[in-house]
């Protein structure tokens, strides 16, 4: 039998090694002998960089940079050599994601990309020819008006005095830019972008409505912050002429996606493009008994090109059964049947604080996996007695 496990991390507690190892660790509980190919998932967020790095034999180059709540922080970005051409990657998860803002600084309103323009401009100075970046688990809502900052933009209000962007807040206060001080290395090096191709800048579905909620934004702070970036993203147009409001990928990482179409001249791709240029898991899948995948929070928006659906994706093509592990089951989960995950289950099983359910992960992860088997095989026992002629999930 064999078992393929491709799980992303889970986040702002385990990455998708550590998830991985814990599901492999369940399967063979169960069974000793099950063949499992155990595939570690990156989506552009936590563990990007690292993950490219050790499969490229590159290097960690790290870097004193601004975190999203304004403050210098150690950080890093990758670099390899590939084709004779010298890549840098880039995690904006690693300089403003989620996990460097401390619960009680979690305001949208107020959290940086400047790192993040910080890291590009440290990776020019490597004397690079190509970046690729990584959106993915970001803390901040600021349009990437941060990073544009540090790349050289300038704004300004309604009387053409200069606005410093310290949030997303500060885009209110924008009334122009100019974008022609950009560091002019930027021109000779191309960029692509892993980010989630579906979420947009503005708009009912835009960032700050759909993710500003879990940046620790309140309702009346995401009317701000939507406002705030509709305001920035026309700013933009009169400038470049680029309309960046429902642009694929424009909202990606609190709208980081927007500011790197605008002043890059990047291209965005679908996250899952790109990692599959890195990881082949579709050979793996398409031999597999059952693929186990897994994610921290299993809800609506996991459909959405999320790791779990992707691997269900690929799956379905083979009709190879799919089951899901998750840390939470949020809103809209069922969702996720239709887009070819056949169960899923939450490690939670009782009631616990957030600090215990991140400390006992590991653990739980491997008895929910454990768990699973087992429930698979009271139906391959019921098969094979007759009690189910065929099973149609």
């Amino acid at each position: 039998m064999k078992i393929v496990i491709v799980p992303s991390g889970f986040k702002e507690c385990l990455d998708a090694e550590d998830v991985a190892a814990a599901m492999d660790r369940g399967v063979r509980r169960f069974d000793p002998s099950i063949n499992t190919v155990v595939i570690p998932m990156i989506d552009g967020g936590e563990g990007f960089v690292k993950t490219i790095i050790n499969i490229k034999d590159g290097i960690i180059v790290n870097k004193k940079v601004t975190g999203p709540v304004g403050k210098k922080i150690d950080s890093y970005f990758g670099f390899y050599q590939e084709n004779g051409k010298r890549i840098a990657v880039i995690e904006m998860a690693a300089v403003a994601g989620l996990k460097l803002v401390p619960h009680d600084e979690r305001n949208p309103l107020k959290t940086t990309t400047y790192g993040v323009g910080e890291l590009i401009v440290a990776a020019l100075d490597f004397g690079i020819d190509h970046i690729l970046i990584g959106c993915g688990d970001s803390g901040t809502s600021d349009g990437g008006a941060g990073m544009a900052q540090a790349l050289g933009v300038q704004f300004f209000d309604k009387k053409q005095q200069p606005v410093q962007i310290k949030g997303g807040e500060d885009l209110l206060e924008v009334d122009s830019l100019l974008a022609a001080n950009v560091d002019s290395r930027l021109k000779n090096i191309s960029i692509d972008v892993a980010c989630n191709w579906k979420n947009i800048l503005c708009g009912r579905k835009g960032v700050a409505r759909v993710f500003g909620p879990q940046k620790g934004a309140t309702p009346k702070q995401v009317d701000v912050l939507s406002s705030a970036l509709e305001q920035y993203a026309g700013a933009i147009q009169n400038e470049t002429g680029l309309d960046v409001r429902s642009l694929p990928g424009s909202g990606a990482s609190g709208g980081l996606g927007a500011g790197l179409l605008a002043f890059t001249n990047a291209i965005l791709h679908p996250r899952f493009d790109i990692i599959m240029d890195f990881i082949n898991i579709e050979k793996e899948i398409s031999t597999a008994d059952i693929v186990f995948t897994a994610e921290g929070s299993l809800d609506f928006q996991t459909p959405n090109g999320k790791i779990p659906s992707e691997v269900a994706r690929i799956a379905k093509t083979s009709h190879i059964p799919v089951i899901a592990i998750t840390g939470t089951i949020g809103e809209g989960a069922e969702l996720n049947y239709q887009a070819g995950i056949d169960a899923y289950s939450s490690i939670i099983q009782k009631p616990v604080s957030m600090e215990s359910a991140m400390i006992n992960a590991p653990k739980w992860i491997e008895e929910s996996t454990y768990s699973a088997l087992r429930k698979v095989a009271i139906g391959w026992r019921m098969t094979d007695q007759g009690i189910l002629k065929k099973v149609s999930l």
